[in-house]
């Protein structure tokens, strides 16, 4: 069994903040999550991993910049609003698998006509990365196939460059345009679930940090990919927002206004946990 896994599920810009204030927290008590033999990112987390995976150095940045008063970007602000809210449910509804569900996103998103173009939301993505090129640890980045909504992973190996697969991770169906990008056209990675934390299968020691905890009839929680880890005999820690942390994060995790109070809620919550992940990672 490999060794040290850190999952980073979705959560849209309040996610990314979160991310960031709990990574900086444990980073600040002496736990460093950066080491990991794998990340693995999904739209938030794959802003956040991507990131760390350059070093501890990056999340305090990325931490900071959190704090920072919202730019009025039109490549970072956004709302899902409740006509596009009632089409997500009708899809899950409708769907057994998190492929079929997958599908019915991917064209609703294809046929949707985002006030952002795909350069603009490009260039807001890359902005946020420390490097075009791809960290030498092992970071996998998470997208689904808009067309068959099967769950794919980016990572250096292959020939899409680091600031499409983050950006196809992050493509919000409906509300960001689709990402072609390696010969697909690719939506949001947390489509699949909101932390695929199933992909650190075969690593003995797991950190699971997810700004979606709930999960659907379709959508696996990240509690529930967890135990499924456990049972295979990892040792796994989740960390998902607590009671204090969900009023600041708010309703509408696409809004900018709400980094800063995300960012300080995940800084705060991080002391809880400290001591369970210091465990898990250190074995």
């Amino acid at each position: 069994m490999a060794d040290t896994a850190l999952v980073l599920g979705a959560g849209g810009v309040t996610g990314t903040a979160w991310e960031s204030g709990i990574l900086h927290g444990l980073a600040k008590a002496g736990v460093d999550l950066s080491t990991a033999d794998l990340i693995v990112g999904s739209s938030a987390g794959a802003i956040v991993g991507a990131r760390l995976a350059f070093g501890p150095a990056g999340i305090g940045d990325l931490y900071e910049r959190q704090l920072a008063a919202p730019e009025g970007d039109r490549g970072a602000a956004a709302r899902l609003g409740p006509v596009a809210i009632l089409r997500f449910a009708r899809a899950a509804l409708s769907s057994r698998t998190p492929d079929e569900y997958g599908r019915r996103l991917g064209a609703l998103a294809r046929d949707s006509r985002p006030g952002v173009s795909a350069a603009e939301r490009r260039e807001t993505i890359a902005g946020l990365l420390p490097s075009p090129e791809w960290p030498e640890r092992h970071l996998l980045v998470t997208a689904v196939d808009a067309s068959t909504g099967a769950l794919h992973t980016f990572d250096r190996t292959g020939t899409v460059a680091l600031a499409d697969a983050v950006t196809a991770s992050c493509a919000v169906p409906v509300v960001w345009p689709v990402v072609d990008a390696g010969g697909g056209s690719w939506i949001d990675g947390g489509v699949h679930s909101p932390a695929n934390a199933h992909l650190a299968s075969g690593y003995g020691r797991v950190v699971v940090i997810a700004p979606t905890a709930t999960g659907s009839k379709v959508i696996v929680s990240p509690r529930a990919q967890a135990a499924e880890l456990e049972a295979a005999g990892a040792r796994v820690e989740v960390i998902t927002p607590d009671a204090a942390t969900r009023k600041p994060i708010g309703r509408n995790s696409l809004d900018p206004a709400r980094r800063a109070a995300a960012a300080r809620a995940g800084l705060a919550q991080s002391a809880a946990h400290t001591e369970a992940v210091a465990a898990v990672w250190t074995g």
